[in-house]
């Protein structure tokens, strides 16, 4: 097969069908705590489903690690399973102090 020559593949049914993207924080000033956790599932170069989570102090770099599935599906699962998790430890979304411009 040439690379120049057109080919048809499904490739829809290799992308992540719906976006997944978490940003929260959980923060006490008394305890000097101030973290974030982040996760998105994306597409790796490959097609495969990929579960990226980001965490650390807020304004710091963190850490990230990474988790590769076969299926769009175990990522959500994936996912879902630590949003309640940190949802339980006190992890809330971001409020805006200000509104935005109108």
């Amino acid at each position: 097969m040439s690379l120049d020559a057109a080919v048809r593949c499904h490739d829809d049914d290799a992308m992540v069908k719906q976006p997944y993207h978490l940003y929260v924080e959980r923060a006490d000033p008394a305890k000097n705590m101030a973290r974030y956790y982040a996760m998105e599932i994306g597409q790796t170069m490959f097609g495969e489903a990929c579960l990226i989570r980001r965490w650390g102090r807020i304004g710091k770099r963190g850490q990230e690690k990474q988790h590769v599935f076969e299926r769009e599906e175990e990522a959500v699962r994936l996912f879902l399973y630590l949003l309640k998790q940190k949802r339980a430890r006190g992890y809330r979304p971001k409020t805006m102090l200000r509104p935005l411009h109108r």
